[in-house]
């Protein structure tokens, strides 16, 4: 009999052959008999945009089958139509290629249609043409948010939490339009969009934002730690979103204000944390701004010479790290006192 790999397990979660508890038990039932490192596979941050060139194929077709229909639409009725019947055939077709087939690519190219054409025709509905206001904005937001919400609810995608997120950022910046009028300045500010030097209330949104989105991530992690179901996946997308607005605004900030020192022990903790929680990809982020550093500090040696060394430095950092993940985030787990929740994160190779 031929070996049994977790891409089984996955593949009956998926045909609903057993449930994501039942799978979870399964793989640490196994673990705790054969040892968690020896079976775990290399990538242990798993992330499938798609599954085979047929998905890719299949999303070509039906975004040429779309377009035919919102063209034939738009000639025959009235344009402000165009996106409800979008945002309609989108969910229609997820019935088939997201809760039946369970295809990735064309589940998320499906979300995003609907998203975008849902807030297109929302915003056609609550915009007043002559008074736009922020609460307008606030309203499609909120909307938004709800919808992909249920959106995940009826089809299990974890993408759709990434819509979720994107629609809350959009909430997010229209309170804080709200609450500043002039928050829509920072467009023209000098010092980029994301420092709180500024004292606009865009760049404190976008922190709360990134804070909020973290520790939703987090919700989701911990109901999954061996990351095997939709839970690890919609915490993923989640962390991409947190990465952004967390990173770029505590790393604009600090770094435009000059305190190259601080800006480094930032960099550091969000490198520790990232290891902690075991997601390379709320690291990621920060890689600009350690380029940044990098070369500011180098810059008096000339910009060839800066820039050199910058992508030499940076470039062993980030291979090394990703070479050795595993061994480093065992040793700083090791090193770490017992503290609320730390068994609920992913496993990692305990010393005696």
């Amino acid at each position: 009999m031929a070996d049994f790999h977790m891409d089984d397990i996955r593949a009956a979660v998926a045909a609903n052959v057993i449930t994501e508890e039942q799978a979870a038990r399964l793989k640490v039932f196994a673990e705790s008999r054969q040892g968690y490192r020896i079976h775990m596979p290399d990538d242990d941050e798993p992330f499938e945009l798609f599954k085979g060139f047929a998905e890719i194929f299949v999303t070509v077709g039906l975004g040429m089958l779309f377009s035919g229909i919102m063209v034939m639409v738009a000639f025959w009725g009235n344009f402000s139509t165009v996106p409800f019947m979008g945002a309609l055939l989108a969910f229609g077709f997820a019935f088939y290629f997201t809760k039946k087939r369970r295809m990735n690519l064309p589940s998320i190219w499906l979300a995003s249609v609907f998203a975008g054409n849902l807030a297109i025709f929302t915003g056609y509905l609550v915009f007043d043409p002559l008074s736009p206001s922020e609460y307008d904005v606030l309203y499609v937001g909120l909307i938004g948010m709800v919808a992909m919400a249920a959106w995940f609810k009826i089809f299990k995608l974890p993408f759709s939490m990434f819509l979720f997120g994107g629609f809350g950022l959009v909430v997010a910046i229209a309170i804080a339009a709200i609450l500043s009028p002039n928050v829509l300045d920072f467009l023209s500010l000098r010092e980029g969009v994301f420092n709180l030097n500024n004292q606009s209330f865009f760049p404190i949104a976008t922190l709360i934002f990134g804070i909020a989105t973290f520790f939703l991530a987090m919700f989701f992690d911990m109901r999954d730690p061996h990351r095997i179901s939709r839970f690890a996946a919609s915490g993923f997308w989640l962390h991409v979103l947190a990465a952004i607005a967390i990173v770029n605004t505590v790393g604009m900030s600090l770094y435009s204000s000059g305190n190259y020192a601080m800006t480094a022990v930032a960099l550091l903790a969000i490198s520790v944390v990232a290891l902690i929680i075991d997601r390379r990809s709320f690291l990621t982020a920060g890689i600009l701004y350690m380029a940044f550093l990098l070369y500011a500090v180098f810059e008096g040696d000339g910009e060839f010479s800066a820039l050199m060394l910058t992508l030499l430095i940076l470039g062993v950092f980030i291979t090394a790290l990703g070479t050795w993940w595993a061994s480093i985030r065992a040793a700083i787990m090791n090193t770490l006192p017992d503290f609320p929740l730390k068994k609920q994160l992913p496993p990692y190779l305990e010393t005696p």
